[in-house]
């Protein structure tokens, strides 16, 4: 689908206990641009997500990032390698300042000039300081959570439902601060808003019952009949 891609899944067969939640799945995803990971809750979406950043091990299959085979690599070391992940929930130190949170983020870079450029691209932020993280709007907190993982300095960038609990107002921004980013790195998004996920992201793999059940670029998915009944509960 990409050629020389950053991100190649292949074959991902993961488990909760006993229980089996990815079946061979599979994804690619370029060196700048983005891809959207679609489907209805339970489909595996954060599943994938997780076994991509190593927070789950996979019973089978492979993830390939930048040429390396990173299966059985640690989640530390992934994210030193290049892989940053937004997850869906708790995705800031409630407690800690946005300062504080965005110091956090930035501790294996040393480039200090990265609050700067996350303040310019989230100005709220700015405003906000010395303002505990947990006292946020839900939007301001998933800006502060994507600032926080830009500020390792990621290849690639797995966001879980960036614009869930989000006002309206708020989602806009969101989302042309994402489409700013897929020209300089890699974006993996999941997302409920399904046009707002084809818009951002050039090609999308639509998931059910643990398994990639359609993929190609958004316009192919927007004309077929079938990918909507994938997103109808």
């Amino acid at each position: 689908m990409f050629d020389d891609p950053i991100l190649e899944v292949e074959g991902l067969c993961t488990y909760y206990g006993t229980s089996q939640a990815l079946f061979d799945a599979a994804l690619t995803a370029p060196r700048t641009g983005a891809v959207a990971i679609l489907g209805l809750n339970g489909a595996g979406k954060t599943t994938l997500l997780k076994s991509i950043i190593g927070e789950l091990r996979p019973a089978r299959g492979r993830v390939t990032f930048d040429r390396t085979d990173v299966t059985g690599t640690p989640t530390h070391r992934r994210i030193r390698q290049g892989i940053a992940y937004v997850p869906q929930e708790h995705a800031v130190f409630g407690k800690l300042s946005v300062r504080e949170n965005l110091l956090v983020g930035g501790i294996t870079n040393r480039d200090k000039s990265g609050i700067d450029q996350v303040v310019e691209m989230f100005p709220k932020l700015g405003e906000r300081m010395s303002q505990r993280a947990g006292t946020l709007s839900g939007g301001e907190r998933k800006m502060l959570a994507i600032g926080r993982a830009l500020l390792s300095g990621p290849k690639l960038l797995l966001l879980d439902e960036p614009t869930e609990g989000v006002w309206v107002g708020v989602i806009e921004e969101i989302a042309e601060r994402l489409e700013e980013m897929t020209k300089r790195i890699s974006v993996v998004i999941v997302e409920q808003h399904v046009e707002l996920a084809l818009r951002i992201a050039s090609h999308a793999f639509v998931m059910d019952r643990g398994q990639v059940v359609m993929q190609g670029t958004s316009d192919q998915l927007r004309d077929d009949p079938q990918f909507m009944r994938y997103l109808t509960p």
